[in-house]
């Protein structure tokens, strides 16, 4: 027996068990990532001799993987999304993303800072890359899937999707006000890096995002549903794998032209749903890019097992622990919760909004590419042990709360009789 052909059984159990483990573990106390996260740490366990992925040694590979792991989820989360884009009908959107997220870097930064006495660069990293919240690893508090029931984008769902479909892309400025701090003072302060960072990584790269996105956006949908040629309106054809193209271009249009590709490629997937919302064209492109998405999932969350055996934890120290804690059970839901209140939301759909940040792919990939700009300071492997911890967690509290939460909150309103779209 060689090592290639162990990786062949796993690489075939994997694509298998992606198929069939959603519909195993859907009405239970358990998520599918739980179970590839626990078959990597086995496997690694085992003497066959798996290798494990060190992000330290391999971070281009690992940075490369999950990237291409965010964009996929990403536009899946757009085409799923069926409420139409307002100010009013979005606000639960724009409260996480303008109260929650930004309080949470600074909350992170700070605890970094004073209980573990790191520099402020390295602090404020760890906030930026524990900031943005990813729904791909606990599918019941995602929206379903395009045209699907009511009850698939109540209040609850459509703002934890939407939220982790934007802010996935917004704490790259956060990142890149990391980066250039350690540039600027290296382990010290300096405030001189602000105005720059604040003209070209806040305001000029999101809005390159946000005209990349809606022009790609527009003239697919055009593509797909309104092009007089019937050979080239794509929806005709019904493939699946359009969405792929659509995902690549507007993601690579944006990263040519120094914008977030993160952010492009959410509002293109959202701009085709807009294009005609009742097609069942939609739903193709989503199943598409959903069973991809679940596959590199699955590859991820296998090799972060396997890594966990190989010292993830050599360099955590108990108050790097006590931070992780802390971000999921108190730094998180009290962010969270500040941003719905006096909303129209109730107090049982604001707490599940509040609790469930779930820190995953897109964590792991803004830790790689940070590691890449710069040092910060030689703390790569305490960076790494701390959001190793962050997602492991993550991945195990919000996979056993996740379907309990959702149901209970389903059978509440179907009991009281109230609207599920807010």
């Amino acid at each position: 027996m060689t090592l290639s052909d162990v990786v062949y059984v796993c690489l075939g159990l994997g694509a298998l068990g992606a198929a069939v483990l959603p519909g195993v573990v859907s009405k239970r106390p358990l998520s599918v990532p739980m179970v590839f996260l626990a078959a990597g740490l086995l496997i690694q366990l085992l003497p066959v001799g798996v290798p494990a992925v060190d992000p330290v040694r391999h971070r281009l590979w690992v940075e490369h993987t999950t990237e291409v792991c965010v964009i996929v989820s990403l536009m899946g989360a757009g085409l799923a999304i069926d409420r139409p884009f307002g100010w009013r009908r979005w606000s639960s959107t724009w409260r996480l993303l303008g109260i929650t997220m930004p309080l949470t870097v600074v909350a992170i930064a700070l605890l970094a800072w004073g209980l573990l006495g790191w520099p402020p660069a390295a602090a404020l990293l760890l906030g930026a890359v524990l900031a943005p919240t990813d729904p791909v690893l606990a599918g019941e508090v995602r929206v379903g899937e395009p045209l699907g029931a009511e009850r698939d984008e109540d209040e609850v769902r459509f703002a934890l999707t939407s939220e982790a479909g934007l802010n996935d892309g917004l704490a790259f400025p956060f990142v890149y006000a990391a980066i250039a701090l350690a540039a600027a003072a290296g382990t010290g302060w300096s405030a001189q890096w602000i105005g720059p960072w604040a003209l070209t990584d806040v305001l000029g790269k999101c809005a390159v995002a946000l005209a990349v996105g809606a022009g790609v956006g527009w003239l697919l949908g055009w593509l797909f549903f309104h092009v007089r040629a019937s050979a080239l309106r794509l929806s005709e054809h019904m493939e699946g794998f359009v969405a792929l193209g659509a995902t690549f271009v507007s993601y690579g249009i944006a990263e040519v032209l120094h914008g977030y590709g993160f952010v492009s490629v959410f509002v293109t997937a959202c701009v085709i749903r807009a294009a005609e919302r009742s097609h069942g064209y939609h739903k193709v492109l989503h199943e598409f890019t959903e069973q991809i998405e679940r596959l590199l999932t699955a590859v991820l969350l296998f090799l972060l097992g396997g890594y966990l055996v190989a010292g993830a934890f050599s360099a955590l120290t108990l108050r790097g622990a006590v931070l992780g804690i802390m971000v999921l059970l108190i730094v998180r839901p009290l962010t969270g919760w500040l941003a719905q209140v006096r909303t129209a939301m109730r107090q049982k759909e604001r707490a599940v909004v509040a609790l469930f940040g779930i820190r995953g792919i897109g964590t792991l990939f803004y830790l790689s590419y940070a590691l890449g700009q710069d040092s910060f300071s030689g703390l790569d492997r305490e960076l790494w042990a701390i959001v190793a911890l962050t997602v492991v967690m993550s991945v195990v509290l919000h996979g056993v709360m996740a379907t309990p939460a959702i149901n209970h909150l389903d059978r509440w309103r179907d009991r009281t009789g109230l609207d599920r779209r807010s």
